[in-house]
């Protein structure tokens, strides 16, 4: 069936769904394939549940008899050729936002500010692979003026393959850094990977990057495009500094002469640039300096980046979502800055790092003792395997062991970690 036709199916039902536990009635239900499941062997129950049609890629799963089950070549090529089609059908302004550390924040933060002005859509948490991006872009409607579509990648082609299909109008690179190792093999290989942005938006007329200026990889990539510069450095389109971080950013922002200054509820002085980044969009695209500095004081992050909670004992800064060695070193070097009576790190294993992973945990135990907090708890194998002067554990029920023998009072926590460490479950440990 050709994509003409299989967009008036959608067209017909509004709404798209991979998963047969989630069907809304009339809903069209694509079957995906992964190492350890089949989507086809759920279209039926996907009708059953109130889809209005099922696609399939499997012959032994469709049923001439049954016209509601649609067979297609293959089920993840079909969704994003459909949703560029959609995409394509609607026109909506799309910005485009990668990265190696904050593309999630950045994005919360640019759509925050839009809708000040502009009925916007965002990617939904980090829906922002081959099958998340897609997706997004089938929740556009009509109605939005604005989107903002993260892009993740872990592999040299990802942002390729994700460009190629959500067709963005603006990009902006939140910054290139140390992550994914073991699938981009090098930090060149992550340069080169998140680059493909700007190679799109070359080929395409009228497109625009939001570029931070202090990072020289970023200025050698966009070197002759038109972009909107935003950092520290006075006299740019947008210039910033942090006015205090003890522990939430306030930092005041310059633009045309005018000076703003905004408390956020952003942990770290590492957000200055998503902040300062929301600004340059912001303001290219209209939105009124009352509104951004308005969205930007109100927005809350959520989902385990950079938590601040009071537990009556103790302030736990969560920040348990991902780790590499870029944000990592950031959060430490934030982290020793912050003025506190006491302060307690709790840090588990960075993964993907490949070779180059027994270094760059290493140089993270060098940066704990230069900092000298007053208690550290490691967490994983590969800090185990670099002998540091603390305690280390397997997992994250030896860590609540060890805070149920000696549990923290009047401390500063901070809690981080690569996500499969399940360090976010301290959150609610009893003994913090």
């Amino acid at each position: 069936m050709e994509i003409e036709e299989l967009y008036r199916l959608f067209e017909a039902c509004g709404e798209v769904t991979t998963d047969s536990r989630r069907c809304p009635e009339g809903s069209m239900f694509i079957a995906l394939k992964g190492e350890n499941f089949n989507g086809n062997a759920f279209a039926a129950q996907a009708l059953a549940a109130g889809c209005r049609y099922a696609l399939v890629d499997e012959g032994a799963y469709a049923d001439p008899a049954r016209p509601e089950i649609v067979f297609v070549e293959d089920g993840l090529r079909t969704l994003q050729q459909l949703a560029r089609f959609h995409r394509r059908r609607l026109g909506t302004r799309i910005i485009g936002v990668t990265g190696t550390n904050g593309k999630t924040t950045t994005k919360e933060l640019l759509a925050a500010v839009l809708r000040q002005k502009y009925r916007t859509l965002a990617t939904q948490g980090n829906l922002n692979n081959a099958i998340g991006v897609p997706l997004t872009l089938l929740r556009l409607t009509a109605d939005d003026e604005v989107a903002v579509v993260e892009m993740g990648a872990s592999h040299p082609g990802d942002i390729q393959e994700l460009v190629e299909i959500a067709e963005p109008d603006y990009g902006l690179i939140t910054n290139v850094g140390l992550a994914h190792l073991q699938g981009f093999g090098s930090l060149e290989g992550v340069v080169r990977t998140k680059g493909e942005l700007y190679d799109f938006l070359r080929t395409r007329e009228r497109s625009v990057v939001f570029l931070q200026n202090e990072n020289p990889y970023l200025n050698e990539m966009a070197h002759g495009f038109p972009c909107v510069r935003y950092g520290q450095t006075a006299g740019l389109a947008v210039s910033g500094e942090v006015v205090d971080c003890s522990p939430f950013l306030r930092f005041r922002w310059t633009a045309d002469g005018a000076t703003h200054e905004v408390q956020t509820q952003l942990i770290g002085a590492y957000n200055l640039d998503n902040a300062l980044a929301a600004v340059a969009v912001g303001r290219y695209f209209g939105v009124s300096d009352a509104h951004i500095c308005e969205a930007l004081a109100a927005y809350e992050p959520h989902n385990n980046r950079s938590q601040l909670k009071d537990t009556g004992r103790n302030r736990l800064i969560i920040d348990a979502y991902n780790a590499n060695p870029t944000s990592m070193m950031a959060a430490l070097r934030n982290f020793c800055r912050m003025n506190a009576p006491q302060k307690m790190v709790i840090l588990g294993d960075m993964k993907e790092l490949g070779e180059s992973s027994a270094r760059e945990h290493r140089r993270i135990v060098d940066e704990l003792q230069a900092c000298a907090f007053d208690r550290v708890i490691l967490v994983g194998s590969e800090f185990a395997a670099t002998c540091p002067p603390y305690p280390v554990c397997g997992q994250v029920g030896q860590v609540k062991e060890l805070l149920h023998q000696a549990p923290p009072q009047d401390c500063c926590i901070l809690v981080k970690g690569s996500n499969s460490m399940k360090l976010a479950q301290l959150a609610d440990c009893e003994d913090l």
